[in-house]
């Protein structure tokens, strides 16, 4: 037996899990069917709607499904959001246009936070060496974050007050205060705001 046909005996012999055994991602819901199918018909029209529909109509339409939003935020088109129930939004912050909250757990955005275009935060992960099943870990973003556009914010960051993440940054731990961090794996690359 040659060293290619001995790769690739052990490559199909590797285990590989049923996905249609995997557990639903149902647990996640936290509201009955109707609700979260009710969700998904306003989220395509006031929200994820790509024309310049009112910023406070899209804020409205989420506070109707249990989303914690504060004065001053403004939303732009084509927004996702997952479930609404969890999402927390502090004063004056700022929504970019195709932000996506995938939030299969709670995010929680502190007040005059920019969120950039097109930027992914997503809470679900799944148990991918035992069944597929579906993981979740919250978002914390603190007070005065610039998030910039097309970052991938993971579940269990945890982005301190005033950081600044650069763009295409991924990020999935704590990142620290006053920092600006950039890539994937991010590293700091900067201080926001010298001391006075």
């Amino acid at each position: 037996m040659d060293e290619h046909t001995s790769e690739t005996a052990s490559i199909d012999d590797l285990r590989v899990i049923s996905l249609a055994k995997a557990p639903g991602e149902q647990a996640a819901w936290d509201r009955p069917r109707w609700v979260v199918y009710a969700w998904s018909i306003a989220e395509l029209l006031f929200v994820t709607n790509p024309w310049q529909i009112s910023s406070r109509l899209r804020v409205a339409v989420l506070r109707a499904f249990g989303a914690d939003i504060e004065d001053g935020v403004i939303f732009r088109p084509r927004t996702r959001i997952r479930f609404p129930w969890k999402l927390h939004i502090g004063r004056d912050s700022w929504i970019g246009e195709g932000v996506w909250f995938h939030n299969q757990d709670h995010i929680y955005v502190g007040h005059d936070v920019v969120i950039s275009q097109e930027t992914f935060l997503t809470t679900g992960s799944h148990a991918h060496r035992l069944d597929m099943a579906l993981i979740t870990r919250p978002i914390h973003i603190e007070p005065g974050v610039w998030i910039t556009s097309r970052c991938v914010i993971l579940g269990g960051a945890h982005i301190g007050r005033s950081a600044l993440v650069k763009p295409m940054t991924v990020v999935g731990t704590e990142v620290k205060p006053n920092t600006i961090v950039q890539g994937s794996p991010w590293a700091v690359v900067g201080r926001r705001f010298e001391a006075k």
